[in-house]
C-alpha cells in the first residue's frame, strides 16, 4: 500500500479541499467530498492523514446492550486504541446522527494518542467539549444518545462508505473549514503537487482581481499576458 510521505502531508496542509476537488475532478473522480459533515472547530487547522476506518451497522438490541463496552475487543474501543498516530479515524455511521458515533472521552483519547483527526457521517455527543479539543473533528450534527441505541460497531479498518464516499484504509483524508475530502492513496503525491501549483495560481489571480483586473483571459489563463504576469509574480513571491 502507498504510504503518505511527510512531504506530501506538508503539501496537503497548504491547500484547500475545494482545490483538491478540482484536481480529482480532472481525473474523473467526482464523488470524493464527504457529504453533510462539518468541522466542530473550523479554526482547528487542516487535517491530513491516512484513513483508519470503523463501520457501524443497524443495532440489534439483543446483541448490543450497554455491557458490550466491557469487552476489550469491542470494535469501537479497539479502533480508538489502535488507530495509528497521524492517521484519521473515519466512521461509517450510515449517515444517521440520531445516536452518537463517539463522545468527548474517546475523541480525547484519540487526540492524546496523536491521531490526526476524526470524521463521522453521523453525530458526536459532547460536541461542545470536542470543539475545544486540539484535534480536528467532523460530524453531521450533535447527538446526545449513546451509539448503542441505533448503531452496532462491527468492523475496523475495512472499506466503508462515509457521507456517500467510498473510503478504503490508507486513503488520504484532508479536512479544512469547509469539509473533508478523500484522496485515493495511489495518487496522493501527484494530487498534492498539482494542488500546490493550482493554489499558487489562484493566489495570484485573487491579487489581480482585487486590484480590479477582469477575470476574462485571467481565469482561466487564456491570455498570454496572464502567463507572463504569473511567472513574474512567482519569481517575486518565491513560489
Amino acid at each position: 500500500m502507498t504510504r503518505l510521505t511527510q512531504a506530501t502531508r506538508d503539501k496537503l496542509k497548504t491547500v484547500s479541499t475545494a482545490t483538491l476537488c478540482t484536481a480529482l475532478y480532472k481525473r474523473g473522480l467526482r464523488n470524493q467530498f464527504i457529504q453533510d459533515v462539518r468541522p466542530l472547530n473550523p479554526q482547528a487547522g487542516t487535517m491530513v492523514g491516512e484513513a483508519y476506518t470503523l463501520r457501524y451497522i443497524p443495532a440489534r438490541e439483543d446483541l448490543n446492550p450497554i455491557t458490550v463496552f466491557q469487552d476489550r475487543a469491542h470494535p469501537q474501543r479497539k479502533a480508538v486504541e489502535e488507530c495509528p498516530p497521524g492517521a484519521v479515524l473515519v466512521i461509517d455511521s450510515r449517515k444517521d446522527a440520531r445516536a452518537a458515533s463517539a463522545g468527548s472521552i474517546l475523541v480525547s483519547r484519540l487526540m492524546v494518542r496523536g491521531v490526526a483527526g476524526v470524521v463521522t457521517d453521523g453525530g458526536f455527543r459532547d460536541s461542545p467539549e470536542i470543539a475545544r479539543l486540539a484535534i480536528p473533528a467532523y460530524h453531521n450534527r450533535p447527538s446526545a444518545p449513546t451509539n448503542l441505541t441505533l448503531h452496532q460497531a462491527l468492523d475496523i479498518n475495512v472499506p466503508i462508505g462515509c457521507g456517500d464516499v467510498p473510503v478504503f484504509p490508507g486513503d488520504v483524508v484532508v479536512g479544512d473549514g469547509e469539509g473533508v475530502i478523500v484522496i485515493p492513496a495511489h495518487i496522493a503525491d501527484e494530487i498534492a503537487d498539482e494542488a500546490v501549483e493550482m493554489t499558487a495560481f489562484e493566489d495570484f489571480v485573487t491579487e489581480e482581481v482585487l486590484k480590479g483586473r477582469s477575470i476574462l483571459g485571467l481565469y482561466p489563463p487564456t491570455d498570454e499576458q496572464t502567463r507572463v504576469d504569473f511567472a513574474a509574480w512567482r519569481k517575486e513571491k518565491g513560489r
